[in-house]
């Protein structure tokens, strides 16, 4: 689901609060010139919404009278994709409302299960995960998140192992183009999930964060190097520097100690000078020798008419 797609919905929005609304006003309000404004109520209306043009010195858009908006037959896919294209960042345009809007029109189970999507939720960054291959197991799981029931799944884990456990999810988290789910023990990858289905047991309620624990949880992932770095500055200087969950961090003093595992050690040093921080290498041995090469190389290209 696009933003152009989001902007066609919040545009019948505003034409839904009624009387004539001119083209100008949309254009602003939708944050798109008035020809494209336009082209977006041209789509309205190959839909089948009885969109009409009002023409003169205040004419515009408005919906013809007594028309509403019947329940949208949005299959649980089609909800959620619509749903986070509504909340898809900082920027979406009046996504509160429109999310409500949709809300109110969508068949009652739909529209339960994108409520316990949408309470149990979090995310990583702004740059917001969109929907899942998946749709039902992430519904499913967002259920018992909200009501604290376990869940049981069939699971495939990163060596091809297959199982099938119960486990107790108190949020669904979208990081980077992927989604977790966390528990109080460990983190799942949502696309490692083949099946998901509520129990009638009920779990204790959770006050950790999702998506802190998600975070966590990826930069302790056992890989084959684990590196430890001392930098110079403040946790909050060095976060701002990295990728959400590359690593854990730890304010010592003046100095901040970052440890994160890694399967190849090519790609670090440049990450470390990346942080444009004073920095010492703990561990491994081999990174030291790999940050010395890459300064030699830097210093050779600066040197390079």
């Amino acid at each position: 689901m696009t933003r152009p797609t989001a902007r066609v919905l919040a545009l019948l929005e505003l034409l839904q609060s009624g009387g004539v609304r001119r083209v100008a006003d949309l254009a602003e309000r939708l944050g798109v010139d008035e020809r494209t404004a336009r082209r977006y109520a041209e789509h309205l209306a190959d839909l089948g919404i009885p969109v009409r043009s009002v023409r003169g010195r205040y004419g515009g858009y408005q919906l013809a009278p007594g028309y509403r908006m019947p329940p949208l037959m949005l299959t649980d896919e089609e909800a959620v994709a619509v749903a986070l294209a509504l909340h898809a960042g900082p920027q979406a345009l009046s996504a509160d409302s429109a999310l409500a809007k949709l809300r109110r029109v969508l068949p009652a189970r739909s529209g339960d299960r994108l409520d316990a999507l949408l309470s149990t939720s979090s995310f990583t960054a702004p740059q917001r995960a969109a929907a899942p291959a998946d749709t039902g197991v992430l519904l499913t799981i967002a259920e018992a998140a909200r009501e604290h029931r376990l869940v049981e799944i069939t699971y495939t884990d990163r060596h091809g192992q297959h199982s099938t456990r119960a486990i107790a999810p108190y949020g669904v988290v979208g990081h980077g183009e992927r989604w977790y789910v966390a528990t109080a023990d460990r983190t799942f990858r949502l696309d490692r999930i083949a099946a998901a289905k509520l129990l009638a047991a009920t779990t204790e309620r959770s006050e950790l964060d999702p998506a802190g624990t998600v975070l966590e949880s990826l930069a302790s992932t056992p890989w084959a190097h684990v590196v430890s770095v001392r930098v110079q500055g403040t946790v909050e200087e060095v976060n701002r520097r990295l990728p959400p969950g590359l690593a854990v961090l730890t304010q010592n003093g003046t100095e901040v100690r970052m440890k994160l595992r890694a399967e190849r050690l090519d790609w670090v040093p440049a990450t470390l000078a990346g942080l444009d921080l004073p920095f010492v290498v703990e561990e491994p041995a081999e990174l030291r020798e790999l940050v010395r090469e890459l300064g030699e190389r830097l210093v050779e290209w600066a040197r390079t008419d």
